[in-house]
């Protein structure tokens, strides 16, 4: 039994040690592909995606997808708690499934490693993920590669490729109402559309737009990061 807990052990310490070597590279490299993508190529669709850097993203867009999904990214470390604690009394109640309450850095870590779902399993996995991302990485990166890897559509993932399907021109130029478009179908890619927004979806944008007048940008700083920063 000893040695099975042993064993056990050593495989965690193995596995928690490659996977910080691993984020700790992504401060500097490119994510090369993610499961989501891996996944969806077995189903068919193809991989449709441009690496953009954060400095050359219209402000507008971390505006927009701040107000949208995580307005606490700047405050927090990996976890809106008072978020999950409202997610887990809609359970209690009754409504048979987790709504989300995922932060950015969340989001993250799930694009990175895991795959797609909300079971009990996935966020358990999750939740370590989300603290060796933001223990390992600044927030700028953080968002850079959210940015960069998340689904925007069927083949479609990060920004520059999501700006090119819907509006044809780089995510360099977004303008505030295009970009609070695309923060508006992030919740449901694959059913919404940022070229032919629905009428739902031109609720949303009206309401991230409002939204986004509340999030602070400078160029010269990114959640008061000093190092090479945006906001």
């Amino acid at each position: 039994m000893r040695r099975i807990i042993s064993w056990i052990f050593f495989g965690l310490s193995l596995l928690t040690l490659l996977l910080v070597v691993v984020i700790d590279l992504y401060r500097f490299v490119r994510p090369p592909i993610t499961p989501l993508m891996v996944i969806r190529q077995l189903q068919g669709q193809p991989i449709i995606r441009q690496w953009i850097d954060a400095d050359a993203i219209a402000p507008d867009m971390f505006r927009a997808v701040i107000a949208s999904e995580d307005a606490k990214f700047c405050r927090h470390h990996g976890f809106d708690w008072q978020a999950m604690d409202t997610d887990f009394e809609r359970l209690e109640e009754g409504e048979g499934k987790l709504r989300g309450a995922s932060t950015i850095s969340m989001q993250t870590a799930k694009n990175l490693f895991l795959w797609p779902g909300r079971t009990f399993l996935r966020k358990g996995l999750e939740a370590p993920l989300t603290v060796l991302i933001e223990a390992l990485l600044p927030k700028k990166r953080i968002i850079e590669i959210y940015l960069n890897i998340i689904e925007w559509g069927p083949g479609i993932y990060g920004v520059e490729a999501a700006s090119q399907a819907a509006f044809h021109h780089s995510a360099r130029t977004l303008s505030r109402r295009e970009a609070a478009i695309l923060a508006a179908v992030l919740p449901s890619p694959l059913k919404s559309s940022a070229s032919h927004p629905s009428a739902y979806i031109e609720r949303r944008v009206g309401i991230i737009e409002a939204r986004m007048a509340g999030v602070p940008f400078q160029r010269q700083r990114i959640c008061g990061e000093a190092q090479d920063p945006l906001w």
